[in-house]
């Protein structure tokens, strides 16, 4: 499956640079792994993924996990959209965004994927801010995070 990130040949594409510098700078970086704010494992950008409290990493390292890790969420995403292509680059990068931030299961079967499918991009993009919990709780950072993820969208439109 195509993506919109990468290039080959070519490296980050003008959306795999917003996506780079959108989600890292808001993930945050850590070269040792800590607990999150519902206590599971973390390191670089937000990566869960095989993470062990004691694992370090260079930045470069992380760097390159994010790198590919929104590669992989991508085409996650993209698998579940019945036309991604036709999504300007800001609402894609925010939809990414929050698949990255809440998975790939949890973004396709969201309310975000359900209105962009049918057409609704505003619908999408609104739909983001119902993402601002972790651990059955509101987190001020997360609220906060969606409505820079929500502004990005409708600003794309």
């Amino acid at each position: 499956m195509a993506s919109r990130l990468r290039k080959a040949g070519y490296g980050l594409t003008v959306a795999g640079a917003l996506a780079v510098g959108f989600v890292g700078g808001k993930e945050g970086l850590s070269t040792k792994a800590y607990r999150d704010v519902v206590g599971v494992p973390t390191i670089c950008f937000g990566e869960t993924r095989g993470v062990k409290m004691g694992d370090t990493a260079t930045v470069e390292e992380c760097k390159a996990m994010l790198g590919d890790a929104l590669v992989e969420f991508e085409g996650n995403m993209r698998a579940c959209l019945t036309n991604p292509d036709a999504i300007p680059d800001k609402p894609y990068v925010s939809f990414l965004s929050v698949s990255y931030n809440i998975g790939s299961r949890a973004f396709c079967g969201s309310t975000i994927a359900r209105r962009a499918n049918a057409g609704d991009l505003v619908g999408a993009c609104n739909a983001i801010l119902a993402w601002n919990k972790a651990g059955g709780r509101v987190i001020r950072g997360l609220v906060a995070r969606r409505k820079e993820e929500q502004r990005m969208c409708l600003e794309g439109l």
